[in-house]
């Protein structure tokens, strides 16, 4: 590992101890967490600056967050940990506007239950044929019972169009973090892949938030930006360098059934029987390849 030009691009192994396993699964609950409460308390950014610029600004304050903090060494890196961080970049900026542009589209549920084939695909890659295969169906069983929220599925083309480009920029995200958590040394490499994702949304993001900004707004975005994507970028690639890239895959399924429960427990927004069924599908595939040997 480490900086230099002969840095490995991806571990020897995925074995990993059962403490790493356990951090790596705690790093994951954080990052989802994060995730919940930056997008609870995005709505009126987007509603200020529309779903393409809240992503734009948010991506940019965390770009120059971390490369304050971590100064990566732009000009000592080689030409393979330049690609990796220029793939994840664009993959992380292409994935989040994908998502909110299918959010604007069609019901969450339904966006997420296609947005979660991402990970769960990587999962059962990463499992193969085997006993640990039933993991990852048995977490899709229930990402689909809390797709439905009891008002049915009624999107359009695009927006599903959109979902399944943001589902497969998930998956593509997952290996890039791995591989890039693996070829730089701490956060360098988050840190150069964040600054590519601010520029490639620049062309999207900047037209649509130009005549929004403000200090007020800014301030507000720069808050923001550490809930999401900050944190959880950081998190996430930490807890990739201790477990397994399909035991990761399928703790992110856990997300829909947090965001169901914080629904349930904070804003009083009622579960139906198939959301409760479902969450406790999600839960057990979790667990179940959290213990896995």
């Amino acid at each position: 590992m480490g900086s230099d030009g002969g840095a490995p691009l991806m571990p020897k192994s995925e074995n990993v101890p059962s403490g790493g396993m356990a951090a790596g699964a705690l790093m994951c609950l954080l990052s989802m967490t994060s995730i919940q409460f930056g997008a609870a308390l995005s709505s009126s950014a987007i509603d200020l600056y529309g779903a393409m610029g809240a992503t734009w600004l948010r991506l940019g304050f965390a770009a120059l967050i971390l490369a304050a903090i971590v100064r990566p060494r732009i000009f000592h890196y080689s030409r393979r940990q330049w690609l990796s961080a220029l793939l994840l970049g664009t993959v992380t900026a292409l994935m989040t506007m994908s998502f909110f542009a299918a959010i604007q589209r069609i019901p969450l549920g339904l966006l997420v239950a296609i947005d979660f084939l991402g990970p769960l695909s990587v999962a059962a890659f990463g499992y193969g044929v085997g006993w640990r295969l039933a993991w990852p169906l048995v977490a899709g069983i229930g990402v689909v019972l809390l797709a439905r929220d009891g008002q049915g599925w009624v999107g359009n083309l695009p927006g599903v169009l959109f979902a399944l480009a943001s589902a497969v920029g998930w998956a593509i995200y997952i290996v890039l973090t791995k591989k890039v958590g693996a070829a730089f040394k701490g956060f360098e490499g988050l840190a150069m892949s964040l600054a590519v994702a601010a520029l490639v949304a620049t062309p999207f993001g900047l037209p649509a938030s130009v005549g929004a900004l403000s200090l007020t707004g800014l301030g507000e975005m720069l808050g923001l930006a550490v809930l999401v994507p900050l944190l959880p970028y950081a998190l996430e690639m930490v807890a990739l360098r201790r477990m397994p890239t399909s035991s990761f895959g399928i703790l992110m399924s856990l997300e829909p059934a947090l965001g169901a429960l914080a629904g349930f427990l904070v804003l009083a927004q009622p579960m139906t029987l198939p959301q409760m069924l479902g969450t406790a599908f999600v839960v057990a595939a979790s667990v179940g390849a959290t213990l896995s040997p």
